[in-house]
């Protein structure tokens, strides 16, 4: 049995009579994903999590010269402001025929925690401004390991109960890639357990969701993955934990609970480490009945929604439906 088989049997497995929500790509991946993934694999991108001193010596030469978080690559169409939160820097897009209505989209870009927001990031909110007509809030937050998961949660948390009170009617989804997936979904947690109302939705791209990274799947899927590597990810986490157990769900939002959670739509591809981690994540949602659709990507890597290949714009479109009608 391959790792795909797996997962989707330890999915079915958890609940046969209800099982989560699966939608799969079945037919391969398509020309145009399998050149991605070629090239992807050319580039140095995965020497950067190789190892825990590439990762170490990644974020000292961040330290030095900080990354710019400057909106860039919005397209046209689309209006930013900028604020301060909690002494974060917030942006704010709207589209720029009607910037004072719509429903809102907190997006929280991933990086590891330890990388900022880049391009690919700012076009994809440019995307969701343009094309769903929403307003999307854009927290800056600080990166590890001068800031950490007890600061970002919380943080994060606040940031979003304040802007659930500011809505009104207003849906206010949480739309996060990677890190920023894991964060929207302890931000979440935290929400619930604070006795605070939840989001309407949680949109989690190829979500960082369990900091150890221990299983055979993630093994075996190390090799396929183009872009990660475990020792750098596992590295990274132990900067975002400092002083917390990295099992913590501040962390690892896996072990945070699933009951009361807002209605959730993921998406994963096999060719990502993470891979495993959504299944389980749809499993426990669903064994507590927090309604969840999962999009299981054949021969996709790690956040192949936001790439320019068919799936990654079927990815899109469904988001994008899922921003205009809710999620249930």
């Amino acid at each position: 049995m391959n790792v795909q088989d797996m997962t989707v049997a330890a999915q079915v497995g958890s609940d046969r009579r209800t099982p989560p929500e699966l939608h799969t790509t079945s037919a391969g991946p398509s020309w145009q994903s399998r050149c991605i993934n070629a090239l992807l694999r050319l580039l140095p991108i995965k020497k950067q999590t190789a190892s825990a001193a590439a990762v170490q010596a990644h974020v000292r030469k961040l330290a030095l010269r900080p990354a710019p978080h400057v909106p860039t690559g919005l397209g046209r169409g689309v209006q930013v402001t900028r604020n301060n939160a909690a002494g974060w820097p917030v942006y704010r897009t709207a589209p720029s025929a009607r910037p004072d209505t719509g429903n809102y989209v907190v997006f929280l870009h991933g990086g590891g925690f330890i990388n900022e927001i880049v391009r690919a990031h700012w076009r994809f909110i440019g995307y969701l401004t343009r094309n769903a007509g929403v307003r999307c809030v854009v927290p800056i937050f600080p990166l590890a390991p001068a800031a950490t998961a007890r600061d970002l949660v919380p943080g994060t948390g606040e940031l979003l109960r304040r802007l659930l009170e500011e809505a009104g009617p207003a849906k206010v989804t949480v739309v996060g890639n990677s890190a920023g997936a894991g964060l929207g979904l302890a931000a979440s947690q935290w929400l619930r357990d604070s006795g605070y109302r939840q989001p309407d939705g949680l949109v989690l791209i190829s979500p960082a969701v369990d900091a150890a990274l221990g299983r055979p799947e993630h093994m075996a899927i190390a090799a396929r993955d183009p872009t990660q590597d475990i020792p750098g990810c596992i590295e990274a986490a132990r900067l975002y934990a400092g002083n917390l157990d990295v099992a913590h769900p501040y962390v690892s939002p896996l072990n945070g609970g699933f009951r009361g959670l807002p209605p959730m739509l993921a998406f994963t591809g096999t060719y990502d480490i993470l891979h495993p981690d959504s299944i389980e994540l749809a499993a426990k949602a669903r064994a507590v009945g927090t309604p969840i659709e999962l999009h299981l990507g054949q021969g996709q890597p790690h956040n192949y929604p936001l790439l320019p290949t068919p799936e990654g714009r079927q990815a899109r479109e469904r988001i994008l439906r899922a921003l205009a009608t809710g999620l249930r």
